[in-house]
């Protein structure tokens, strides 16, 4: 068995959504490998979840900023053209992405929004690990922008970069060429988004590792995931792992139990210890490395 000579940051997405995420982030982190989650601070289960962290301080606890796909937390009349009559985002993101770069009304909105989320968080009294946004919508550079911005001043040190390269993904699909256009086809503005975070004194992950199998991270899935993040710097496994399926219309098709299960698989904690892997938190790299500039990735 290996000493831990590595590290990798395992994440879960939606803290907060459910009881049944919060049930099995709280055990994936007791008995796992999870070591940090992303937190829905206007999810109707975000009370509980924090209560969970509170009592898990070894636990990286970030933002999950909702704009898409979920309720907003600041009211109808403050944000009117960011929801529908119920307070929910309206879920064409193309359209909706394309308003938050034109209309410099829907922009002040999107910002005090954006805010309200931080602020949510801090209320909380949990340190912040991290940031990253609901179905990656922060690589939308508006809201990146604004997510920099606003988190500089609510204690912002990290922040997801959603960089799969092709060979580290491991899922069908990955090589074909659908694949390829897309990796190169983001490529520019990924590394472009790297820059951006470094520049504000943001640290992050090396790449993503689980990208291509949204919601399919199951136990074959990660194995391959830590052998991919094996060496070089520090990588983050996300996953969206629960007690029960079918949480969301929009996750319908999600396996979260079986993502749950690889979470605590014995093999899986196994195969990290063989790798010398270490789970950690978006903070200890923070800490401890401070990256100088972006890094030269595969594409």
């Amino acid at each position: 068995m290996s000493a831990p000579s590595g590290r990798v940051i395992v994440t879960a997405d939606d803290f907060g959504l459910h009881p049944a995420v919060n049930e099995a982030v709280a055990h994936a982190h007791d008995a796992g490998i999870l070591s940090a989650t992303s937190l829905m601070v206007g999810a109707e289960a975000a009370p509980e979840a924090v209560a969970l962290a509170r009592a898990r301080p070894a636990l990286g606890v970030g933002l999950h900023l909702v704009l898409t796909d979920g309720r907003a937390v600041l009211p109808r009349s403050v944000v009117p053209d960011l929801v529908d009559a119920n307070g929910r985002f309206h879920d064409g993101m193309a359209r909706a992405g394309a308003r938050f770069f034109f209309q410099p009304r829907v922009r002040r909105q999107l910002a005090a929004e954006i805010r309200a989320q931080y602020e949510a968080f801090a209320a909380t009294g949990l340190v912040l690990d991290h940031v990253n946004a609901h179905k990656h919508f922060h690589v939308h550079p508006t809201i990146l922008s604004l997510a920099l911005r606003i988190g500089g001043e609510y204690g912002l040190r990290a922040m997801r970069w959603p960089h799969e390269p092709r060979q580290d993904a491991g899922q069908p699909g990955s090589g074909s060429w659908r694949t390829a256009v897309e990796t190169t086809l983001m490529a520019p503005w990924l590394q472009h988004m790297r820059r951006r975070m470094t520049a504000s004194g943001v640290v992050s992950n090396a790449r993503l590792l689980g990208l291509r199998a949204t919601g399919h991270m199951t136990e074959a899935r990660v194995l391959t995931a830590i052998a991919a993040a094996r060496g070089g710097a520090v990588a983050e496994i996300y996953c969206h792992p629960a007690s029960r399926d079918r949480l969301t219309p929009a996750m319908a098709d999600y396996d979260h139990r079986g993502e749950y299960a690889a979470l605590i698989s014995p093999r899986v904690l196994q195969a990290m210890q063989r790798a010398g892997l270490q789970p950690t938190r978006f903070a200890e790299i923070a800490d401890t490395d401070r990256l100088s500039g972006p890094m030269k990735n595969p594409t």
